[in-house]
């Protein structure tokens, strides 16, 4: 364990927090029934509005505030799954169950072996969550004079299939939308939690499932790294390992799943502060061969 860091509250406190949020006190099924419409929802108003904002106008603001976040939860129904959905309408005019713009689903394909993802935390309270990749095996097959590494191919991250409004087409200059989704998680402005995975476009999905099971679930991290994944991307079936289907596809295909089955989801690393000030690094215990984790003490 490492030494205290200064300041801050720790997961613990977060985890009493979040005590009896709907989530906790839903049947696991049904808590993970919503968790895959809403990502569903999430990569609806993703493919439609975000890309590059030197070239696009991304309406942030309205798709991070809570009354869109509310008029698209009222879109989840308790019992049944529909996918692929439309995007929202992040216009600031919001109302309960509003009807969505019409819009097409976007899932993409999985990456594996090309992007990497480091987490690390300091004993003065420096935080680092970095994923990095070069898109695909082999990048762009350039290797920069005398420097010896590879230069990415994240071009392919564009969508070059032309749709009216797609915010993620190639342009002269134009950066690609990417999923990296490298995360600290606050309480009160302080670090509780760094985490981050590769994986493609199941990346995000991987971050979040992640930090549900441990911020909702309260499943020792460990065990949330550990668990079985599930990735919806607004597409008619759910990628899922083997070991999820088993467990909790018989509960969600009664609500409407499909299931399409992937060996392994992601590869993450995190890093949480703990109730007594220690930290505690975790990495993948199987996926990919199995991950590094430590943390070093000072001499004494």
């Amino acid at each position: 364990m490492a030494p205290p860091s200064s300041g801050g509250s720790t997961v613990g406190e977060a985890l009493n927090i979040l005590e009896g949020s709907d989530l906790a006190a839903l049947d696991r099924s049904e808590a993970l029934h919503r968790y895959l419409e809403a990502t569903a929802l999430a990569f609806a108003d993703r493919n439609r509005y975000v890309g590059d904002p030197a070239f696009v106008d991304v309406p942030l603001n309205e798709l991070l505030s809570q009354e869109f976040a509310d008029e698209r939860a009222c879109l989840i129904e308790p019992d049944a799954a529909t996918k692929p959905v439309p995007p929202g309408s992040p216009d600031g005019a919001y109302a309960p169950c509003a009807a969505a713009v019409a819009g097409a689903a976007s899932g993409g394909a999985a990456q594996a072996g090309s992007t990497s993802h480091l987490t690390t935390w300091d004993r003065w309270g420096n935080v680092v969550s970095y994923t990095l990749t070069i898109e695909q095996t082999g990048g762009s097959g350039i290797v920069v004079p005398n420097r010896g590494f590879l230069l990415n191919n994240e071009l392919t991250d564009f969508n070059f299939t032309p749709t009216q409004g797609d915010p993620n087409l190639p342009a002269p200059g134009k950066r690609p939308r990417s999923s990296m989704s490298p995360t600290i998680v606050l309480d009160d402005g302080a670090p509780v939690l760094a985490i981050g995975s590769p994986g493609g476009s199941m990346i995000i999905t991987t971050v979040a499932q992640t930090m549900l099971n441990r911020l909702d679930f309260g499943m020792p991290l460990l065990d949330a790294v550990a668990a079985p994944r599930a990735s919806q991307r607004n597409t008619a079936a759910v990628s899922a390992e083997p070991a999820f289907i088993m467990t909790w596809g018989p509960g969600l295909e009664n609500r409407g799943h499909i299931f399409t089955p992937v060996a392994e989801i992601g590869a993450v690393t995190a890093i949480e502060r703990r109730d007594n000030g220690q930290l505690g690094a975790v990495a993948e215990p199987v996926r990919r061969g199995g991950g590094d984790a430590g943390v070093v003490l000072p001499e004494p």
